[in-house]
């Protein structure tokens, strides 16, 4: 499918509700390659795309393998090789769009090279946003309704404006998926959301997510934080990858995780949580609990840049060290000491 340019009238401009992007076109935004030096602010391009990068449907490109880092002189994300500023975000050049709370109603859409003011409620299948970025004001930023599928969300900022969000001011979810399968998001930059990455199943790889701002909800009680939630029954896998996780809200200020596996609505089954930067909460890591079956952690990194237990009480929490299929391999404080889960949960 060749890459068409639309201009914001043509697909969901000023006040718009409705983005079918026409009745045969489904690209929006620019048909500049993925490589280009660029950057929302027009800086040096964040690294080198492969041709599957996102929009032709082909894989996703893969960071380059780096040397494992001396643990004991590497105190943060970034020298640690995990995501920055610098490895997440938009690679090209952007233009503005007032969107408004824009719906997306065309399968196959996918928005390019676009600095969005608004948020995007999907109810499409296999819509791909890429090399963009969200500013919202809404409860989220982009979300998946139910009964659709295929979310990709690529190379992309979504953050809100503190103070200007429905929830009292607050805004929840960066990225929510409310459909019945796997939703990407990688290499993306994410920030303000208390719950940054909402899902019980999906692919979360190379993302930085940081800056959360903690908020009174219209309970009139602090909202809980986390950089990845997950409430449980996900029928699909859900696997968090090589990110960097930072929770700075405090506990008394809602702060519960950098990755949280509740079983608000079923049990946690079948995650993958590995190779990641885990910052801040109650407990950086909470493990899903006593029904928690088909749960691996390994090879993450537990960083003690807002508490000497990475989270205020703790490294973990939760974790059913009997349950089937459950393991718990290589994780490490930053400092390069072995993490190993309580017994019990």
């Amino acid at each position: 499918m060749a890459l068409i340019a639309l201009t914001a009238s043509a697909c969901g401009g000023a006040g718009s509700q409705d983005a079918d992007c026409g009745a045969t076109t489904q690209v929006c935004g620019s048909a500049a390659p993925a490589v280009p030096g660029g950057g929302a602010n027009g800086g040096g391009a964040k690294g080198a795309a492969t041709s599957g990068d996102g929009v032709s449907g082909g894989p996703t490109p893969s960071r380059t393998p780096q040397s494992p880092p001396d643990l004991a002189t590497c105190h943060t994300a970034s020298d640690c090789g995990f995501p920055d500023a610098s490895s997440t975000g938009p690679r090209i050049g952007l233009k503005p769009h007032r969107t408004g709370a824009l719906t997306i109603t065309k399968d196959g859409t996918v928005i390019r090279g676009w600095d969005i003011t608004g948020s995007l409620d999907i109810y499409a299948d296999n819509v791909t946003v890429i090399d963009s970025k969200v500013t919202s004001t809404n409860w989220w930023g982009i979300n998946l309704r139910a009964g659709f599928h295929g979310l990709r969300v690529l190379y992309s900022t979504i953050t809100g404006v503190p103070g200007k969000g429905q929830d009292n001011g607050g805004e929840d979810y960066a990225v929510s998926n409310m459909g019945g399968s796997s939703v990407e998001v990688g290499f993306c930059d994410i920030s303000v959301f208390s719950d940054a990455l909402s899902m019980g199943q999906g692919n979360l790889h190379d993302n930085y997510v940081h800056g959360i701002v903690p908020f009174v909800d219209q309970a009139g009680e602090w909202a809980h934080t986390d950089a990845v939630i997950s409430d449980g029954a996900g029928s699909d896998k859900l696997v968090i990858r090589h990110n960097t996780l930072l929770n700075p809200a405090s506990v008394p200020r809602g702060g519960t995780a950098a990755i949280g596996l509740y079983a608000d609505t079923g049990a946690v089954l079948n995650t993958v949580v590995d190779d990641n930067w885990l910052a801040g909460g109650a407990y950086a890591l909470y493990g899903g609990g006593d029904g928690a079956n088909g749960i691996q952690v390994t090879n993450n990194v537990f960083s003690t840049e807002y508490y000497p237990g990475s989270g205020l009480y703790g490294p973990v929490a939760h974790w059913n060290t009997k349950g089937a299929g459950n393991v718990w391999r290589g994780n490490r404080m930053s400092d390069g000491k072995p993490v190993n889960p309580p017994a019990k949960p």
